[in-house]
């Protein structure tokens, strides 16, 4: 008799125990699930430092996306990114990358929205609004979801390549390069600036690559067209916002297009 009730006080104190920390864990925040509800996603900036941000700067609407690992963002002129880092409770850290070194008639918003990211430590997401915050301080920034159309269909001209010392209407004097997208075929064409080309391509989300581009042979001027071929190689994902393409390497712009 002694025995059994020995066996049933011990049944019973595991089955506290098991309760017990079935109660903490269900109170414990999950850094995983909580970032995959903003992760993948464009938000648009609707505030900075306590004030309203217009619906666009410079003519552009400023955003944030965010990615598992890495970060793009743009306040209306240069595109920004660099490493992401999420941990538990809320928890993350902007480490600053590359960025574009574009001059605009508005740079405000932009050095605002650099240093509220350098500065945020732990997010927010309440009733669909991003706040990226500091400490328990009034939040430094918020952005709102922004529905993207990621449309690559049809022609796009570019206007801003990075690496070539020599300035841009340099390496295009007379003709820039286009490219125009076959969605339905996985297929896009083009000019070089100077030969016809064509390739193929894949997307995966917002991941790109390209396959061998095969071109006509004319002899060319000048480096633009080289520039243009060697660059497109490196190109890993690509953003659309409004009618700019930007094509970026890791985390950092390497050519933007506008839609024609």
């Amino acid at each position: 008799m002694r025995f059994r009730n020995i066996v049933v006080l011990t049944i019973a104190v595991l089955a506290l125990a098991s309760c017990s920390a079935m109660k903490k864990n269900s109170g414990k925040p999950d850094s995983d699930n909580a970032s995959a509800t903003i992760i993948g996603k464009k938000w648009q900036l609707i505030e900075i430092g306590g004030k309203a941000v217009a619906g666009q700067v410079n003519g552009k609407v400023p955003f944030l996306k965010l990615e598992e690992k890495t970060y793009s963002a743009s306040a209306g002129c240069n595109g920004i990114g660099g490493e992401l880092t999420f941990s538990a409770n809320g928890k993350i850290k902007f480490a600053q990358g590359m960025s574009t070194m574009m001059a605009c008639p508005d740079m405000s918003i932009e050095q605002a929205l650099s240093k509220a990211l350098i500065t945020a430590d732990n997010y927010t997401l309440s009733n669909g609004i991003l706040s990226l915050n500091k400490a328990k301080m009034a939040p430094l920034a918020k952005f709102k979801l922004l529905e993207e159309k990621q449309n690559l269909s049809g022609t796009w001209e570019l206007d801003y390549i990075s690496g070539p010392r020599i300035a841009f209407e340099g390496l295009y004097p007379n003709r820039k390069p286009t490219m125009t997208f076959n969605t339905a075929d996985g297929k896009v064409n083009g000019n070089s600036s100077c030969n016809n080309y064509n390739a193929t391509f894949k997307t995966d989300g917002n991941k790109i690559s390209f396959g061998p581009i095969m071109s006509t042979k004319m002899a060319c001027e000048g480096n633009g067209e080289a520039a243009f071929f060697s660059t497109l190689e490196k190109v890993s994902n690509y953003n659309i916002n409004e009618n700019t393409l930007t094509f970026i390497m890791g985390d950092i712009a390497i050519m933007r297009f506008k839609r024609k």
